[in-house]
């Protein structure tokens, strides 16, 4: 063997090397977008508990006016929907989209239906509706720091597949770029 046929399969040998290493970082980042989802997920479903606790207990004063929680009973049935697709392939961009309006349109119903609420503290007490509403107001808190989590691991997959020279190895293996929550 010459020098140059040595010094040729030392390059293939390091541009392969590179190579898998790229790709398995590639599966690591999106591997740890969908163990931020996973998370993400553990705090809608929380809420979602709160929530139907807190309409249950809103029930005898909302009796006039059906629809801000037939509303809010959509909008969570919308992103429990969402959050399934989401589930299915968390670095797709398209469902985590549809999680993002989903959420945006359950808080709107949120507060169609709190401006519905009387405006007597008196009544909101006598049903525990203010400590359900401290503990939403915690959940929303809990779910908003695991969607920066989801947020951050998105920007780092995306990050990678957008560096060179990984941006071949990315568009040859066929990785996308994530969508954020």
């Amino acid at each position: 063997m010459s020098s140059t046929q040595i010094a040729a399969w030392v390059v293939g040998a390091v541009l392969v090397f590179w190579a898998v290493g790229a790709y398995n970082r590639l599966v690591s980042l999106r591997n740890d977008i969908a163990g931020a989802f996973a998370l993400v997920e553990a705090q809608i479903q929380h809420r979602h508990t709160l929530l139907q606790r807190w309409l249950d207990a809103l029930q005898p004063l909302l009796e006039h006016s059906p629809q801000p929680v037939d509303a809010l009973q959509a909008a969570c049935g919308q992103l429990q929907a969402a959050c399934d697709a989401v589930r299915a392939r968390p670095s797709a961009a398209r469902p985590a989209a549809s999680l993002r309006l989903a959420e945006e349109t359950l808080a709107a119903a949120r507060m169609r239906l709190n401006a519905e609420l009387p405006a007597k503290p008196e009544l909101l007490a006598g049903l525990a509706v203010a400590v359900l509403g401290e503990d939403l107001a915690a959940a929303d808190s809990t779910l908003g720091f695991a969607r920066r989590q989801f947020n951050e691991a998105t920007q780092n997959y995306n990050d990678a597949i957008d560096q060179f020279p990984t941006w071949v190895i990315a568009g040859l293996f066929q990785f996308r770029g994530a969508g954020t929550l």
